[in-house]
């Protein structure tokens, strides 16, 4: 069975302002400060880690990996628990072709969920049309 194509999100996706998508995260430099936003898909607190957090987040292109170090987790703890949605700003880091974002600032935005949800202006129903 042909698969079929997937599509492009709309132009006016409500993304916060000046996010680099996941997709594009090999672009800038390592070191490179960056904001990516997303859907929390894990959070993880190997007890080994020594306070560490990994934070997986999602948005329309790919995955980004985010490691919260103790001192930024106890700064931003509420947002970490608790949001679905996040936006992390911090400095890239490559190692072993994996690459991740080192978070300084971490901010709960869960409630742009709902723009997700309400349809874009142009696709109302059109009545009268034959």
């Amino acid at each position: 069975m042909p698969s079929r194509p997937v599509p492009h999100p709309p132009s006016d996706w409500p993304r916060p302002p000046a996010c680099l998508p996941a997709a594009r995260l090999d672009d800038p430099p390592d070191g490179a400060r960056v904001a990516v936003a997303g859907l929390v898909i894990l959070r993880q607190r190997p007890g080994t880690a020594k306070g560490v957090i990994f934070v997986t987040l999602e948005d329309e292109t790919g995955v980004v990996n985010v490691i919260v170090w103790r001192k930024v987790y106890e700064r931003f703890r509420r947002a970490v628990i608790a949001g679905r949605l996040l936006r992390v700003t911090g400095r890239l880091q490559r190692a072993h072709s994996v690459t991740h974002v080192i978070a300084e600032r971490i901010e709960d935005i869960s409630s742009m969920l709902d723009l997700l949800l309400a349809p874009p202006p142009d696709f109302a129903p059109r009545v009268g049309l034959e």
